[in-house]
């Protein structure tokens, strides 16, 4: 990765990772030729601020990451760019890019070269098989270590409304999975999973994240897979909750979005009833919105009980709104809040799409992507 390397400042930096799966345009089952656009992509001329293209886990899958970013405009205009890329090489091989947290048809992608991921995936067993997910992580700049425990602390009641409004998995190997988000549930298995617990402070964190090591899947600190994490190589908390998003706009908006909600955290401006902390509730907030998204109620964080998805996703934005508002994004959030409001969450253009047919779907997959 080239992720955020320098210091915070009154504007605080961020960065983009997003997963992409290349997939058959008939059968919308992943396709191995990662190494090969990874290498055209690699050798196309362009300025190397517009971030950097690699593996991940599979042969089918591509990864993005950013550079240390700003603002919005800068955002928009490193993720168009690598996207378009991308959905041109996908084009010249008969392919399409799909930016979705799970591949809609069957088949199985043979795991990327490699001693860690093969580690990893003898330690899956049974479960490597469903290892077939695609995230977008979002790196947010931190004063210090400590700074960042804080804002996980606020941050965690908050997660279910944020997965909710970013959900886009509801589909995998060739059914609909009555979920939301079934990359969730599928990241669920893995040793560190979901909700990160409550630490009390820095130092708490790292003696509690060293403990982990060589237990399960935690190979090493990299292998931390909470929905929420203190990058190790970088000044920043990594939210890794979000699904890979339908189009680039989208996923700016949920990067934007949460670079406000963790300046709201960190300075204790997220409010939640004591109660709404609670690791069960906390946990089984997350896996209801994975069920449901918007579909259906979702815990409020300043209440400790069910309200309607919407007024909860409103109410996070509102705390959202002064951080958003001073570094000019809010137009930017707002107008992509309001369309997934009127045209529904990934999951729910999926679900519409799959149930038109094949070809639906397909088309939404291929316009979706460098929209």
């Amino acid at each position: 990765m080239t992720m955020v390397q320098h210091l915070v400042t009154a504007q605080r930096s961020f960065g983009i990772e997003e997963e992409v799966m290349l997939l058959d345009p008939e059968t919308l089952a992943p396709v191995d030729v990662a190494d090969e656009v990874i290498a055209e992509l690699d050798g196309a001329p362009g300025d190397a601020s517009v971030g950097w293209i690699g593996h991940e886990f599979l042969r089918a899958q591509v990864e993005f990451s950013s550079p240390v970013l700003a603002d919005g405009d800068a955002a928009a205009r490193v993720v168009g760019a690598f996207r378009a890329a991308l959905a041109g090489a996908a084009d010249r091989r008969g392919l399409v890019a799909a930016s979705i947290g799970a591949p809609v048809g069957a088949g199985v992608s043979r795991v990327a070269e490699g001693d860690r991921y093969e580690r990893f995936c003898d330690e899956l067993g049974a479960i490597a098989a469903d290892h077939r997910i695609m995230g977008l992580h979002v790196h947010v700049g931190v004063a210090s270590r400590e700074e960042g425990v804080v804002a996980m602390r606020g941050l965690r009641p908050w997660l279910a409304p944020l997965l909710a409004l970013t959900a886009n998995s509801p589909c995998f190997a060739g059914h609909d999975t009555g979920f939301a988000s079934w990359r969730t549930i599928v990241g669920r298995r893995f040793t560190t999973a979901s909700v990160p617990p409550d630490f009390l402070d820095a130092a708490d964190y790292d003696e509690r994240i060293r403990a982990l090591v060589g237990l399960g899947t935690t190979l090493d600190l990299g292998s931390i897979a909470w929905m929420m994490r203190l990058a190790e190589r970088y000044p920043t908390l990594e939210l890794r909750l979000f699904d890979a998003q339908l189009r680039g706009g989208e996923a700016v908006a949920a990067a934007l979005l949460s670079r406000a909600l963790v300046d709201a955290a960190a300075a204790g401006l997220l409010p939640h009833a004591p109660a709404a902390a609670r690791p069960e509730l906390v946990d089984a907030a997350v896996w209801h919105a994975a069920r449901h998204g918007l579909d259906d109620g979702l815990l409020h964080p300043e209440t400790g009980e069910l309200a309607p998805a919407w007024t909860v996703v409103e109410r996070m934005l509102a705390h959202a709104a002064p951080a958003l508002e001073a570094s000019g994004d809010r137009a930017l959030v707002d107008g992509a809040v309001a369309r997934i409001r009127r045209e529904g969450t990934g999951a729910e253009r999926q679900r519409a799409a799959l149930s038109e047919g094949d070809g639906a779907l397909r088309r939404l997959l291929r316009t979706s992507f460098a929209a």
